[in-house]
């Protein structure tokens, strides 16, 4: 078990001098990518404009600009002129998504998913609560005001979401759990998308980001952990009521 654990946490320290070896441009390409592997984005999306998405991602536009023409290059996007980005595949070939991206997280029970997350994102954050710095707790505010924007724009809230979780969970400490937790962040994404545009939806996970940075700015773990929690229960709520209403639609077990 010893051994286990050790290669686990030297593959994660191996993933992190890499991620330090990245260009910031190479570091947007990976992070769309990972959204369109995760489901977040689909073929057939057309990506926010080089404004909106640089303002999510807390980068410029140029940057923004040559990721995308990055992943244009490996076929994952098209881009016209006078035209939106396009999604046009979502396999995305040996591009990260995360340390487990092996692993279909779907194929997992909700209820399982849901105690798994809870259980290691209480670690996650409690740890990054301590540890949280200046610098990101300045981009998790500028986040928040993106977010505020995306009120009546599910797919771009989505976008700023991911990264405000990720941001999070980075700041932890650990690569490898940070990883995992990503993972169970993605779990039933076409679902997410559906629940982020009922009335109301956002503006309630805006209201729990809000509360998860007034913890994170006061360095409070216990607050923080709450926080997550109270919000992590609202994701686990709507997305079993959408399950719920699948099953019991015509035709579901056909």
């Amino acid at each position: 078990m010893r051994n286990v654990q050790k290669l686990l946490l030297d593959s994660a320290s191996e993933i992190g001098r890499d991620m330090r070896r990245l260009t910031m441009k190479d570091v947007i390409a990976e992070k769309i990518a990972a959204m369109i592997g995760s489901g977040l984005l689909a073929p057939g999306d057309e990506l926010p404009s080089e404004r909106d998405l640089a303002a999510a991602l807390s980068v410029s536009r140029e940057t923004v600009r040559v990721a995308i023409q990055t992943l244009a290059a490996r076929g994952i996007l098209a881009v016209s002129q006078g035209a939106r980005t396009k999604v046009l595949t979502d396999d995305i070939g040996a591009m990260a998504v995360g340390m487990i991206r092996q692993i279909d997280v779907n194929r997992y029970d909700v209820d399982e998913v849901h105690a798994a997350r809870l259980l290691i994102e209480q670690q996650v954050v409690g740890e990054a609560a301590a540890r949280i710095s200046d610098r990101v707790l300045e981009d998790l505010r500028r986040s928040l005001v993106t977010q505020q924007g995306c009120l009546e724009d599910p797919l771009r809230f989505l976008i700023a979401d991911r990264e405000f979780h990720v941001a999070i969970y980075r700041e932890s400490g650990n690569s490898l759990l940070s990883d995992v937790v990503t993972d169970l962040y993605t779990y039933m994404m076409e679902y997410r998308r559906r629940i982020v545009s009922r009335p109301g939806a956002i503006a309630g996970s805006l209201s729990d980001h809000a509360e998860i940075l007034a913890a994170l700015e006061a360095r409070d773990a216990a607050r923080t952990r709450a926080a997550f929690a109270r919000h992590e229960d609202r994701i686990y709520t709507t997305t079993r009521s959408l399950l719920s209403e699948r099953d019991a639609s015509p035709g579901a077990g056909s």
